[in-house]
């Protein structure tokens, strides 16, 4: 089999919605549509990608940001949906999704084989993800208080890692949201501190791993700086080090990143 080229753009990231786009030679995907149907219309096409050319869109979770395009999507162009039978239960109580298919395993489409990684957050369920096409991969985890470590070592030495790197937790304490929101937040079931964030990456990475993405940041309690600055200083601790650090944004997406 010939070299397949995995390539990856975040078209947005944060509490105010999350999308994702992978493709491989012969499937394109997205990970959540949180945005307007209408937004990710747009950055696709600054991608040269139609829409109807999206087979397939896979859910971590039924929050708001991150299924709000999901009922218009579908119904201009038809996608399956792979997400778990609480997702899908918890969905069908606001619209109704005719393609789907139940993701409790790994499962391969069009030589892209999905593994699902059960994350912690406080949605009935939620699952990040890997995708592996002829020996390339990358790693999805957002929304998560802590990444269980029966999963550690099938997190290894991958590619392209999109990691949660959500808050820091000194600017979160000095916010003015409610002391209930900042417990949340930082605890098991909340979401992923650049340090936390930082640590994992520290571990997981590998002499594969070439690019490091940090998602869904806080627009009030982190920046990008700080982010990834925290993550240099980890890696650099363990004499670790990949090509790039890139940082995705609520209002623009990355740059196509290919492997």
């Amino acid at each position: 089999m010939g070299s397949v080229i995995i390539k990856v753009s975040i078209l947005a990231s944060g509490s105010k919605g999350n999308c994702t786009y992978i493709s491989t030679d012969s499937h394109k995907l997205l990970i959540d549509i949180g945005t307007s149907c209408l937004y990710v219309e747009k950055k696709l096409k600054t991608l040269d990608i139609n829409p109807t050319e999206i087979k397939s869109i896979f859910i971590t979770h039924t929050h708001s940001d991150h299924i709000n395009g999901l009922k218009i999507f579908c119904k201009k162009y038809n996608p399956t949906v792979y997400l778990t039978k609480t997702m899908h239960n918890e969905i069908a109580t606001k619209f109704k999704i005719d393609n789907y298919v139940y993701i409790d395993h790994g499962l391969e489409i069009d030589n892209l084989l999905i593994t699902p990684i059960k994350t912690s957050h406080d949605s009935g369920e939620s699952n990040g993800y890997i995708f592996e096409s002829n020996e390339k991969n990358v790693v999805y985890i957002t929304d998560t208080g802590y990444i269980n470590k029966k999963y550690h070592n099938q997190l290894k030495n991958k590619n392209i890692y999109i990691m949660e790197s959500n808050h820091d937790v000194e600017m979160l304490m000095k916010t003015s949201r409610p002391h209930h929101l900042k417990i949340r937040i930082i605890g098991d079931e909340g979401h992923l501190s650049n340090k936390e964030a930082s640590h994992y990456l520290s571990e997981f990475i590998g002499p594969k791993t070439k690019h490091i993405v940090l998602a869904h940041l806080s627009e009030e309690a982190n920046n990008p700086t700080i982010a990834k600055q925290t993550l240099i200083d980890i890696l650099d601790e363990k004499n670790k080090k990949v090509e790039s650090i890139i940082i995705a944004g609520q209002k623009e997406r990355t740059e196509l990143i290919e492997i």
